[in-house]
């Protein structure tokens, strides 16, 4: 008891502080996410600093992400063309594809190129599968998806990463890689993505917001946290190697409890909502960005977050 003890003994400087830090963030935890377009490239208005890439300039940043020392990257790609059966997501020629080539032809083992494996930015009518009326079919969408996953595999991806929430998909995607030869590809699954407002720049970013409706009817309603551990436990049991929660912030409990009951390695994505609104009060001079970021992204390590996607990855490198 106090006098004896004295818990700000350990809080004395700024070496002792770092020595009995419980936390800590490092390069290794990061995922950086990014956006590969047909033709030129172009800024993103909501997320500064953000751009969809050509292929070209694709390739000059991840040069610039391995020389950080950010060990991965998830690709998320937009066609010239969509069409209601998302036949681009898993054409040859793809734009994923043709990146992956790329990227994996200029920087090889060096770095682990994830492929976000979704129908939306592929469809005309922007949802995450195949539509009938105004309903979105989940089990004929399975088929898609598997053959788009194959298709990353086949252009090198070492992850592919199902962010569609059907029922299933892990499952078809995981015999499906079998199948092909892909055994060793890893699956990182959005097990529990969230119906969340914080999506917006993402959409204006990947151009794949719902021609009708939303998304409510396969993500996850946002009150739910029992059901993100039925989402999980189906998805390891399909195959999952990884697991995702999407967003983060708003869902450091969910973290929390996945990674307590499974144990598995656990991702989470800072999602362009988080990302934009930091970005916002930075330019306003109403926070410390640098100490804003840091506090955030340690926040989703300590929840139990093994793996973070985040958009603030080059920064945080450059300040590690």
């Amino acid at each position: 008891m106090f006098p004896r003890i004295r818990l700000r003994r350990l809080r004395r400087t700024p070496l002792i502080r770092d020595m009995v830090r419980e936390t800590t963030l490092t390069k290794k935890d990061l995922i950086y996410p990014m956006f590969i377009i047909e033709g030129k490239t172009q800024a993103i208005a909501s997320m500064p600093g953000i751009f969809r890439l050509s292929i070209n300039d694709a390739i000059e940043e991840v040069k610039e992400i391995v020389e950080l020392g950010i060990p991965a990257i998830i690709l998320f790609g937009i066609p010239k063309k969509k069409d209601k059966l998302a036949t681009q997501a898993y054409a040859k020629e793809g734009i994923i594809q043709r990146a992956v080539r790329a990227i994996k032809d200029e920087v090889g083992d060096n770095l682990v190129v994830i492929t976000d494996v979704c129908l939306c930015e592929y469809m005309d009518h922007g949802h995450c599968g195949i539509v009938k009326g105004n309903e979105i079919l989940n089990d004929p969408t399975l088929e898609l998806l598997a053959k788009t996953a194959v298709s990353h595999a086949e252009a090198g991806a070492d992850i592919v990463a199902p962010s569609d929430m059907m029922d299933g998909r892990v499952k078809a995607i995981r015999e499906a890689l079998d199948e092909e030869g892909f055994e060793n590809v890893a699956i990182m699954s959005y097990s529990a993505k969230y119906a969340s407002s914080f999506y917006s720049p993402f959409r204006e970013a990947a151009d794949s917001a719902p021609a009708f409706g939303d998304r409510k009817s396969y993500q996850m309603d946002i009150g739910n946290a029992e059901e993100a551990l039925r989402e999980v436990a189906l998805d390891i049991e399909e195959g999952a190697d990884i697991v995702m929660v999407k967003p983060a912030l708003a869902y450091l409990d969910v973290i929390y409890r996945i990674k307590k009951t499974f144990g598995m390695p656990t991702a989470a994505y800072n999602v362009s909502g988080e990302y934009a609104m930091i970005k916002a009060a930075a330019e306003r001079n109403l926070i410390d960005e640098k100490a804003i970021v840091y506090e955030t992204l340690l926040s989703i390590k300590r929840a139990g977050a093994d793996l973070i996607l985040t958009y603030f990855a080059k920064e945080v490198a450059g300040w590690i």
